[in-house]
């Protein structure tokens, strides 16, 4: 009797997968738990092993096709070869994870080019649940101009979060319908690619054109402006082995780079250093200093950020506490391993990990500090997902590591690291910048001893970190015995929710926080 082969589930909150490549073909004698094909999800790459032992009878979906788990992908019979991939699987099926196509004939992961005869449109994505709208801030192409798909084409600020948008399909902007500067729901076309003839951008007489742009860079074996197609895995794998995927030839579907490809990639000996580009898209221009005297109206994120800070502190009656964190310990032990870390890690060892991950320990022993008010009622949050403020040229964003309870040194060092990066290029998701439940901003690397943060809501407290200066200190010994000595000093404030939090909780946490920084004896990694 013939077996059905689904796409399975490879996490609680996975809908979907990728199968970016057959290890067998019809006609194949496989074996019970034989890797049958590969897939990739959002968490993870993975190979699937076949369910029953026969003969691989038909294929159902082919590479590059995105479909819902418990689809069924192929069928294994038990005797000779069967049928070869229907005519009707030649074509993948639509991708449900590019929101910015609005044509049909966009389907599946292989490259695919505007048609001849009709445009594609690009839409304005969602973002989030909770979004409605967006902003387009800036166009990154102008019309006429050739475009790969998924090379960025504009850029939105919405709610939640700044991003760059791809482009959903290869081929030329011929039209651009709505001006930078402009709000419009999600799902309008914002834009057309392919076509017929060249459209003149709609906007007002009064708006400028948008820039021009500067000539793309080629890198191979990537496409011309294209980022190399990769899952967050094989990320993950070139992240922590210092590797560009731009120089990693991909052997998926659509040049997918593969878990495989990558793991090939650095049993090879390494090949001559290359100089890579400054920056993978042009620099952001530095904003014009504004005239004495001007009215400039604020940005899209700018009067977000000033709502949520009233609304915040309307919400939570705030309560400051500052403790001096004696950080000579610390001091010695960076100065001592920084370059041997980065060296065997390829991350840079900085004062954030450690301070992350004291905060860590010190809201397990105190969870309350990590709750939030629900109503009449205080949520317990299972996981601690620190958030860590960062500083753009733009404004302030606070991208989340979550579950951070799970990580060691490293993972933390690396993921401050990450969503920093990423951050200021505008390359996190929805989701990388909600479901925080403490935060961290530093204001410190400005020169200031200590601030008074204003709480993310509906977090209940937020710590605050001061300059790191040498200041001389009363040491007192075992007998008694009292000695001035120079310290590394660091001022951290903790702003809480009086409604849930109250001083003897922050004085507590505070406590264990200061500890376990003063008496550092966990193994960095």
């Amino acid at each position: 009797m013939p077996t059905d082969v689904v796409m399975p589930q490879m996490g609680e909150s996975i809908t979907e997968g990728t199968l970016t490549k057959w290890l067998k073909k019809v006609g194949d004698t496989v074996q019970r738990d034989e890797p049958l094909f590969e897939i990739s999800t959002d968490k993870v790459d993975a190979e699937i092993p076949s369910p029953a032992a026969g003969t691989l009878q038909e294929i159902k979906t082919p590479e590059g096709s995105t479909v819902q788990i418990n689809t069924v992908v192929a069928v294994i019979g038990e005797g000779a070869s069967g049928a070869p991939v229907p005519e009707a699987a030649a074509k993948p099926a639509t991708n449900s994870a590019s929101p910015a196509v609005g044509d049909a004939s966009d389907a599946g992961g292989a490259p695919s080019s505007a048609p001849a005869g009709a445009g594609t449109d690009v839409l304005m994505p969602q973002m989030g649940e909770s979004i409605t709208e967006g902003t387009i801030t800036k166009w990154l192409k102008k019309v006429g101009d050739t475009v790969q798909r998924d090379e960025p084409i504009f850029e939105i600020s919405t709610d939640k979060v700044d991003a760059e948008i791809p482009s959903p399909i290869a081929g030329t902007l011929s039209e651009i319908k709505v001006p930078e500067g402009s709000t419009v729901t999600i799902n309008t076309v914002v834009a057309v690619i392919g076509g017929g003839g060249a459209k003149p951008v709609a906007a007002p007489p009064s708006s400028p054109p948008p820039a021009k742009q500067a000539p793309t860079v080629q890198v191979e074996p990537a496409a011309m402006g294209e980022r190399p197609r990769s899952s967050p895995l094989v990320r993950k794998i070139a992240k922590d082995n210092n590797v560009d995927l731009a120089r990693v030839p991909g052997t998926g579907s659509a040049g997918r780079i593969t878990k495989t490809d990558i793991l090939g990639h650095l049993e090879r000996p390494a090949a001559p250093a290359v100089t890579a580009p400054a920056a993978t898209a042009p620099a952001k221009a530095a904003a014009p200093a504004p005239t004495p005297g001007e009215l400039v109206p604020m940005t899209k994120m700018r009067s977000i950020i000033a709502k949520r800070m009233v609304e915040s502190k309307q919400t939570s009656p705030h309560v400051h506490t500052v403790f001096k964190v004696d950080m000579t310990r610390i001091v010695r032990l960076r100065e001592k391993e920084k370059s041997k870390y980065e060296q065997r890690n390829g991350v840079k060892l900085t004062y954030m990990p450690f301070i992350t991950r004291a905060a860590v320990v010190a809201l397990r022993k105190h969870p309350i500090v990590n709750g939030a008010v629900e109503g009449d009622a205080i949520r317990y949050n299972k996981s601690i997902n620190i958030g860590i403020a960062v500083a753009l040229d733009w404004g302030l964003i606070v991208p989340v590591i979550k579950q951070t309870e799970e990580k060691n040194f490293l993972g933390i060092a690396r993921g401050i690291v990450d969503i920093a990066e990423r951050a200021r290029g505008k390359k996190l998701a929805p989701d990388e910048i909600s479901g925080g439940t403490f935060t961290l901003t530093n204001s410190g690397i400005f020169g200031e001893q200590f601030g008074t943060p204003i709480i993310n809501q509906p977090q209940a407290a937020i710590l605050g970190i001061g300059g790191l200066n040498k200041e001389a200190e009363v040491l007192t010994d075992k007998d008694g015995n009292d000695s001035i000595a120079i310290r590394s000093i660091q001022r951290f404030t903790l702003g809480f929710d009086h409604r849930i939090v109250d001083g003897a909780d922050a004085g507590k946490f505070m406590s264990d926080f200061k500890a376990y920084l003063e008496n550092w004896a966990e193994d960095i990694g």
